[in-house]
């Protein structure tokens, strides 16, 4: 089960409409080159060929995600603590930077956005932790030490 925004979700939902409506474009695109004679040479057909394997496993992806995805209700999170889907300001004891991050599900991460995703470290080390506490995330450059200095919904 994947929990995500109703953003998170109506976003996948286009996506995967945009990659449905590719289907007969690259459908088109294998007969043409199959009417090119023989496939045995024919770098058009198996070109066509992989790009429907890719598009028609990036639409099973996307299903697969959104029959299990299931959309939270906002108004039911509590903003003492952080969780998916809250804003948590943080700042970075060792350098004195401040950061403010949403926790989203993994399909919804996105750096430049300010969405860090559920399973990242640094999201797991702050869940369930509450304003002024101090946590240790273990991240790839080694251990970040970090205060919680606010939490939004």
């Amino acid at each position: 089960m994947e929990y995500m925004s109703q953003e998170g979700y109506n976003k996948l939902v286009a996506e995967l409409h945009e990659l449905e409506a590719e289907v007969p474009r690259v459908k088109d695109a294998i007969a043409e080159a199959r009417a090119q004679g023989d496939l045995s040479e024919n770098y058009e057909y198996r070109a066509a060929k992989r790009e429907q394997a890719r598009l028609l496993g990036r639409i099973r992806f996307k299903q697969r995600v959104l029959e299990f995805a299931r959309v939270i209700d906002t108004k039911r999170l509590d903003a003492d603590n952080v969780g998916l889907l809250t804003r948590v300001r943080i700042t970075n004891i060792d350098n004195n930077s401040s950061m403010t991050y949403t926790i989203v599900s993994p399909h919804e991460a996105n750096l430049r956005d300010k969405k860090l995703s559920i399973n990242s470290p640094i999201a797991q080390a702050l869940l369930g932790k509450k304003v002024g506490d101090t946590v240790e995330a273990h991240v790839p450059a080694g251990i970040m030490r970090l205060r919680i200095d606010d939490i939004q919904l």
